[in-house]
């Protein structure tokens, strides 16, 4: 097994057994939708609320060591905890509390990553947004390839009804044209 899969596979334990909703996104979410590549570190969205994100933080710093010296008062601020897993991988850990959040974990499914290891990843239609969101040249790099490889399964009406709220946040008009151009090529 992965060094990669090891961690998650370890944190997952450690939000089930908490009863913690979650749901691993980013690199490894691709792996299982989009054209696997290498990815260095493990992402995932904790579902923690606004105002709860401490009880969530200091139960992740008894278990990893973080990345930074102020790492909970980094993840209050930017809601995004930075740890380092025991075999030395990254851990990020984004601190969800919006709708597409919740929305998107309760879609979340179990995926075979490994021999002996299944992990919660959020579902492909979701990635698209995450990765639309995001926007950096990596991500539509990888939506492209998810369009491709989900040719025919992706959602676009849910896609766009959960990006569209988020884009307007940031005040983007731009990126949810380019992604319908996208999916009329794919």
């Amino acid at each position: 097994m992965s060094l990669l899969y090891e961690a998650a596979r370890d944190i997952q334990r450690i939000c089930r057994a908490s009863g913690w909703q979650f749901c691993f996104i980013g690199g490894i979410a691709v792996q299982r939708w989009g054209e696997p590549r290498f990815t260095h570190d493990a992402d995932l969205t904790l579902l923690t609320g606004f105002g709860n994100e401490a009880a969530y933080i200091e139960r992740l710093l008894e278990e990893y060591d973080p990345r930074a010296p102020d790492a909970a008062s980094f993840a209050l601020k930017s809601r995004v905890l930075l740890l380092k897993a025991p075999n030395g991988i990254p851990i990020d850990v984004s601190l969800g509390a919006i709708d597409f959040e919740a929305r998107m974990i309760q879609r979340a499914s179990d995926w075979d990553a490994a021999e002996g290891v299944a992990l919660t990843t959020c579902g492909a239609d979701d990635l698209v947004v995450l990765k639309a969101f995001a926007g950096r040249d990596q991500d539509w790099v990888d939506i492209r390839n998810i369009a491709t490889r989900q040719s025919g399964k992706l959602d676009a009406d849910l896609i766009f009804r959960e990006l569209e709220p988020l884009l307007e946040l940031k005040e983007d008009a731009e990126t949810e044209q380019r992604l319908r151009k996208l999916f009329s090529k794919a």
